[in-house]
């Protein structure tokens, strides 16, 4: 990715956007003349469905944007041009007794391709078709290669190899790999669209929750999708195949459509085998040099993808003193840092790692969310906090030696799991690293917890992965259990809970000392 992002926004469209929505209308259609709306044109839209208009903003820039009316179903199906569907852009064809969500525009500057930034607008399009109960989108797409194949290919023959992948069209590709299905071919729909010669395609994606009955549907989201990863240990010749690993994993889970990605504790450690030679205090230190640029890598990801990445652990050197940190990286673009509070014998012994001295909870678009690293899960008293402010989901990226200390981390995240009724999802590192000092070995068995009641499995455990084995674990978690849980659970630990006689709270402290790293040599 060339331009460096730091916030992504999607929201609906305001008239105070149109001169930065001229702009880049005019770079995405800069083979049309006039390829824009008129101010005016913006505020008949807003007036009559402000919900409708969409637009994607990149570090406060309009970018992208899609806009909708609602029709007739007859209409939108019935042979018809783009400037009848729209009422010669007076839109007097828009109709809220309408069963269709009929797109009439959708761009993305060129600069800004490639971020699947365009998905992230037709999803919320089938959001709000399904918010508002309407049978479908439809639309008429351009097809702007076909000028190119023309001589040679009718439009249908055009549309069969391109959904065949024989040929690609820059529009149709998209439209098909977003689950639209054809209906027909349109003639002279768009006067002067030169690149498709005035043909389009009528396409169409139905809402499967549609009911010709009028009904609500529930616009929160509360089944939340997991992506852990049980990230196999192996050799990595420098750190863009770390990132080619990570990627992978990344593409595989956000293609099941997982709201998060979770990595493990420490999954970066094959970057040490090139400092073996160091003591394992220098060698640590080395690679800590990596914590910013891996950072920015997933953050690009996590907008590139439109997933939230959980990036496990890795160490970070501030001040003169060595940490285990990780990054929530926010499919919006943004990013979180959390470190490890509670530092093991073996991580002061041989790294002489300090402890992280925050502890929160993270805002994010599916809920309010905890991350602790390892050892912290056998502290009840940090999820206990977070709890209390109104963590549903606690990620727990780990990293045990032996199956002893994964027992440590299994059983006690299962407790968490039912002591404050929440789920927590733990993903570990598995294999060996023979030419890496103090990483010998790794056990794991990645999971996701559940409290312990009716409404869910009766032994707690949501689901889980093969012991030792690299793979990824897909799930499904339902927010709305655990709001009938709190109120009408078999029992109700965080509602009878003694308040009149404990309570544990969080102290103000500072940043410790610089340590001196002549200490930790093995």
């Amino acid at each position: 990715m060339q331009i460096e992002i730091n916030k992504v926004e999607l929201r609906n469209l305001q008239i105070e956007d149109y001169k930065q929505l001229k702009i880049s209308m005019q770079h995405a259609y800069n083979d049309m003349e006039e390829p824009y709306w008129t101010e005016k044109d913006i505020e008949k839209l807003l007036k009559i469905f402000p919900e409708g208009q969409l637009v994607i903003l990149v570090d406060g820039k309009v970018v992208g944007s899609a806009l909708s009316l609602i029709v007739d179903y007859k209409k939108a199906t019935s042979t018809h041009t783009y400037d009848k569907i729209t009422g010669n852009s007076s839109f007097k064809t828009h109709d809220y007794d309408g069963e269709v969500l009929y797109g009439i525009d959708v761009f993305i500057h060129p600069e800004y391709r490639g971020l699947r930034l365009g998905r992230r607008l037709y999803d919320a399009r089938k959001e709000l078709c399904e918010q508002l109960n309407l049978k479908s989108i439809i639309f008429a797409g351009r097809i702007p290669n076909y000028n190119e194949h023309s001589k040679d290919l009718s439009p249908k023959e055009y549309i069969d190899k391109v959904r065949l992948k024989e040929l690609h069209d820059p529009v149709l590709s998209f439209q098909l790999s977003n689950d639209f299905h054809v209906i027909r071919v349109m003639r002279n729909y768009l006067e002067g669209d030169k690149s498709s010669q005035e043909y389009a395609v009528l396409m169409e994606w139905n809402n499967i929750y549609y009911d010709k009955s009028p009904k609500l549907i529930n616009t929160v989201k509360s089944v939340i999708r997991l992506g852990l990863v049980q990230w196999q240990m192996r050799p990595l010749a420098n750190l863009e195949a770390l990132f080619e690993q990570a990627e992978f994993f990344i593409d595989a889970v956000s293609g099941y459509g997982s709201d998060f990605a979770l990595f493990p504790e420490l999954f970066v450690a094959p970057l040490m085998a090139d400092f073996n030679h160091l003591s394992e205090a220098d060698a640590i230190r080395e690679i800590a040099r990596y914590c910013e640029p891996i950072k920015k890598r997933f953050q690009e990801m996590a907008i590139s993808y439109n997933i939230n990445i959980i990036t496990g652990s890795m160490p970070m050197f501030e001040d003169g003193n060595l940490y285990n940190v990780g990054f929530l990286c926010k499919r919006d673009g943004s990013s979180e840092m959390y470190a490890k509070i509670h530092i093991t014998p073996n991580e002061v012994h041989y790294w002489g790692m300090k402890g992280g001295n925050e502890i929160k909870t993270f805002d994010t678009d599916c809920g309010k969310i905890g991350i602790m690293i390892c050892y912290d899960v056998e502290f009840p008293e940090l999820s206990r906090l977070l709890s209390d402010e109104g963590m549903d989901i606690l990620f727990v990226p780990f990293l045990t030696d032996t199956q002893n200390g994964y027992t440590r981390v299994k059983h006690c995240a299962q407790a968490r799991a039912i002591e404050n009724e929440c789920y927590v999802a733990i993903a570990g590192c598995v294999g060996n690293l023979p030419g890496v000092n103090n990483m010998d070995i790794q056990y794991a068995q990645t999971a996701v917890f559940t409290p312990s009641d009716f409404a869910f499995p009766s032994n707690g455990v949501k689901a889980e992965t093969t012991p030792n084995t690299e793979m990824t674990l897909i799930v499904d978690v339902d927010l709305n259990l655990l709001k009938e849980l709190h109120e009408y659970g078999s029992v109700r630990i965080l509602k009878d809970r003694r308040d009149d006689l404990y309570k544990i709270k969080k102290l103000n402290v500072t940043k410790p000392a610089p340590i001196d790293t002549t200490s930790t040599k093995k």
